[in-house]
């Protein structure tokens, strides 16, 4: 099975907790603190594989969670850090935020490494609390706790070239005749439901030409295999547009053309303005020949066009003659260009206060909590020292005083529930 999109969750490392604890052993009267801070929870990284060519192991497993960081041991020694993962994922998958449908990253090439998530920082032992007045805290800040993401893959495949046209037109047995690429062909319909890659040798050069699955009238809208694998196309040079001109179908070739022609312009106008060589295959069949000329004639010769035969390999030489020209003048690939976007760690001494004036209480909101939280002991008079200190230092006792906080309001940060004294 071949799967080209799926949604995954990602969870980056929690911080490890600091460590509360003294100096104990013989010869060292009153030791002091020597707790130490909790490890780095682990990174959450993409990388490209170029042995991958589908998306299928996500279809099964939809949450990757990174190792959490160690707790700080006694003797001021550090958390382990937690264990980064390394999601590999076949080349030309774009990664995007779910919530947003920005690009987080473009994946183009083998061995490419992109940091999504970063582990939350540990936290700090009892020992960095320490001050000229506090010799002795009795707590310790515990790890920063990260959240979980939402984010889309797309696989978009990455070759020079896109054979397009509509179903059992010969796109499949002319990427085998061309290139080592063994795709499955039939006399049906849908005989390809995943793009087939092959590498075409042209004398010391060569290009990766691409199978795409046919279109039909509808495909931008998602009829048929509609846009599941118009998105195959976006990474592609150029396209080689293949007409069945035999009309034993029941169908007219030229309009086969227009409709396809259409139906691009419909997905992405920049995609319609790909170079495009026109190949009219099945020349070997009885009335090719008529239906030729009248190809031509509605075409006014404005283009030129190829006459092949994939099944017999007629024409095929001037064929790829003609595509490794045109590949000579285009610029050369690369990943897509976007506004690469970022998961950003929120300013942690950002506050918001709300007054609530049923109850009476003024509400503290806002990043600053988790500040707090981690590092604030309820049963500690040093904790709540700080806690106190920290609140004047980043203004939030001035922005209660605003809110019309006066002495003996109460005030909730967090869980934690206390009388305003100004």
């Amino acid at each position: 099975m071949f799967v080209d999109k799926e949604s995954i969750l990602l969870k980056s490392g929690d911080g490890g907790d600091g460590m509360t604890s003294f100096m104990r052993y013989k010869g060292v009267a009153n030791g002091g603190p020597d707790g130490g801070d909790g490890g780095r929870g682990g990174n959450v990284y993409f990388v490209g594989d170029r042995h991958k060519t589908s998306l299928l192991e996500f279809h099964f497993k939809h949450k990757y969670v990174a190792g959490n960081g160690g707790k700080g041991e006694p003797n001021n020694r550090h958390g382990k850090d937690g264990e980064d993962i390394y999601i590999g994922v076949p080349l030309g998958t774009v990664v995007k935020d779910s919530e947003s449908g920005k690009i987080i990253c473009d994946i183009y090439y083998d061995g490419e490494r992109h940091l999504v998530l970063e582990g939350g920082s540990g936290g700090k032992g009892n020992v960095r609390f320490c001050t000229s007045r506090r010799h002795a805290p009795h707590f310790s800040q515990t790890g920063e706790k990260t959240e979980i993401k939402k984010v889309i893959l797309e696989l978009k495949t990455i070759a020079d070239v896109g054979l397009i046209g509509f179903p059992n037109v010969g796109k499949s047995t002319l990427l085998s005749k061309i290139s080592g690429a063994k795709p499955k062909i039939a006399d049906y319909h849908f005989t390809t439901l995943s793009p087939n890659l092959g590498v075409v040798k042209h004398y010391d050069d060569s290009f990766v030409c691409a199978d795409i699955p046919g279109l039909i009238e509808g495909a931008a809208d998602g009829a048929g295999l509609g846009i599941e694998f118009l998105r195959h196309i976006e990474r592609t040079r150029m396209l080689v547009h293949i007409v069945d001109i035999s009309g034993i179908e029941g169908r007219d070739p030229y309009e086969d053309y227009k409709q396809i022609n259409k139906e691009l312009k419909k997905y992405s106008k920049e995609l319609a303005k790909r170079p495009q060589i026109i190949v009219l295959n099945k020349c070997d069949i009885y009335g090719a020949d008529e239906n030729i000329k009248a190809f031509k004639k509605r075409l006014n010769y404005r283009r030129k066009v190829f006459t092949v035969s994939a099944v017999k390999g007629e024409g095929l030489k001037e064929l790829i003659d003609e595509i490794m020209k045109i590949l000579s003048t285009l610029p050369a690939p690369k990943p897509i260009e976007h506004e690469e976007f970022k998961y950003e760690k929120a300013n942690p001494t950002e506050y918001n206060i709300e007054y609530d004036k049923e109850d009476n209480v003024y509400i503290v909101d806002g990043p600053i909590v988790k500040l707090l939280t981690r590092n604030v002991v309820l049963n500690d008079m040093d904790s709540l020292a700080y806690m106190q200190k920290t609140l004047k230092y980043y203004g939030v006792i001035d922005g209660l005083r605003r809110k019309g906080a006066k002495d003996g309001d109460t005030v909730i940060i967090g869980d934690i529930e206390f009388d305003f004294v100004d």
